[in-house]
């Protein structure tokens, strides 16, 4: 599907997205952020995704100011923070990151997570106000894009129902080891791309067995083998990555393809590498 880092994904609405992104959880709003995005920049990055929650929007948006492209080479997305989910919370959290990340429009703009705690009609309701604002963002220009993170069939359903715009991506955690297989066929049935988070397991996948076997066989690094099986899926991956030398590892998934056998493989490993983070269980 993918066949170098110059190839983008296109979204229902006609969008590109570049195929694999650079994610910046659990990353401060420091120095070496900015440093990172900018090795990373340099190296080809063009899909950031940051988070109201991660709080480091600063440092991306100087590192993309300071490299001297354009603001339209590159493709931004930010989520909003289950804190602000009401119309005018969102509607607050957006004029917020643009303003950390100096920049007139984001490129995706999503809800973080379908917080499906306590009684269903009040989340659900929660949501669909939440939504009624990324719509609103989206008819006015401000946001390219408009989707959601975390979000499963059942949370996508309600969603759905009350939509005037249904979703554009889903953002999930997606890896060997844990496919989400039902929400993913779901998401593309509607025509809703998904991003990968988390596509090396927060690095637990490099010591797998398997994944290193099938590696060896290939000449490549365990990381190049779970990035490479999320392109051949059709998700898009959100690989994180400070080390330059890591971040220049991440892009070099296309000199080589897995077989049948290698996808069937991973695709049946046990459950591995969870982060335990399950939309129906967190408390956020």
């Amino acid at each position: 599907m993918f066949q170098s880092l110059d190839d983008k994904f296109e979204l229902c609405n006609g969008v590109q997205v570049p195929c694999i992104g650079f994610g910046t959880w659990q990353i401060p709003n420091d120095t070496a952020l900015e440093s990172a995005v900018a090795s990373a920049v340099q190296l080809g990055y063009r899909q950031f995704d940051t988070a109201q929650i991660y709080a480091n929007a600063g440092a991306i948006g100087r590192a993309v100011h300071n490299s001297g492209l354009p603001r339209e080479s590159f493709f931004i997305t930010s989520k909003v923070w289950g804190s602000s989910r009401t119309y005018d919370g969102v509607m607050t959290a957006f004029e917020e990151t643009l303003g950390q990340l100096k920049t007139p429009y984001l490129d995706l703009f999503l809800i973080h997570w379908p917080a499906a705690q306590g009684e269903p009609m009040i989340w659900q309701s929660q949501n669909a106000g939440t939504w009624r604002a990324l719509e609103d963002l989206y008819d006015q220009g401000r946001v390219r894009a408009i989707g959601v993170s975390n979000f499963l069939p059942h949370h996508l359903v309600p969603l759905l129902a009350r939509a005037r715009i249904r979703p554009m991506v889903n953002q999930l955690e997606l890896h060997p080891g844990y496919p989400q297989f039902a929400a993913v066929n779901f998401c593309f049935k509607h025509g809703i791309a998904v991003q990968a988070w988390s596509p090396l397991g927060r690095g637990g996948l490099l010591r797998n067995p398997l994944l290193n076997e099938i590696a060896a066989k290939h000449g490549v690094s365990p990381a190049q083998i779970a990035l490479r099986w999320c392109l051949q899926h059709g998700f898009l991956p959100i690989a994180k990555a400070l080390d330059m030398q890591h971040q220049k590892q991440n892009l070099d998934v296309f000199g080589f393809a897995l077989d049948l056998t290698d996808m069937q493989r991973l695709d049946e490993m046990p459950q591995t590498a969870f982060s335990g983070l399950h939309p129906d269980t967190v408390t956020f």
